[in-house]
């Protein structure tokens, strides 16, 4: 979000950002911000589907590779039913095929959207196919939650979770995919942190 406009853009704009990183509740203390608490993207994603059974609400998962997003949708309407599926399909596609895949969503019904896809592309998206998906009541970025569901990668321990460490957890898992987003990027992270506090005890 630094260095892309596009993608500054994209979030910025977003009805709801929460803090799905327990490095981000730190900060925002570090700087004498109040966050409560960490809000991992996978508990609110299935706390959500839960209340999308219990409300007769549909869900489309997009995103992820094919027998990925088969297997979260096969796992949902195994435990509440098909009738919570819209839709899923994988996040493999050309530029020319978003409105096409926008308009599947739209089509589709949905209430909520769950997407796996990685960033800028994912929040891009979002933002520029608004629009067409102003029919779909909650849309919400998921990062790797699709491969936790589907069995494909473990999710950290609780203990893990609960000292901020479920980064390195996957990092362990997917060394060669993981190790720029969390090496360079943790550090990128603490660097522009320590900025700020240094700007704030200059004011």
């Amino acid at each position: 979000m630094q260095k892309d406009s596009q993608l500054f853009k994209s979030v910025v704009t977003c009805d709801l950002i929460s803090a799905d990183g327990q490095s981000i509740v730190w900060a925002a203390r570090f700087l004498g911000k109040h966050l409560p608490c960490r809000v991992a993207g996978i508990d609110l994603m299935q706390e959500l589907v839960n209340l999308a059974y219990k409300k007769k609400y549909k869900c489309f998962f997009f995103g992820a590779q094919e027998e990925v997003v088969k297997n979260v949708a096969d796992f949902y309407a195994n435990q509440y039913g098909s009738e919570i599926l819209a839709g899923y399909r994988n996040g493999y596609f050309t530029k020319e095929e978003e409105p096409l895949i926008a308009q599947q969503i739209r089509d589709s019904s949905a209430q909520l959207l769950f997407v796996a896809i990685s960033s800028p592309k994912k929040e891009n998206f979002l933002y520029d196919y608004k629009d067409i998906l102003s029919k779909v009541n909650f849309t919400m970025g998921v990062g790797g939650s699709f491969d936790v569901i589907s069995g494909k990668t473990k999710r950290a321990p609780k203990w893990m979770q609960k000292i901020g460490m479920e980064w390195f957890y996957r990092f362990a898992q997917e060394p060669t995919r993981m190790w720029r987003r969390y090496i360079i990027g943790n550090s990128k992270f603490i660097w522009l942190v320590l900025k700020e506090k240094i700007k704030i005890m200059t004011k």
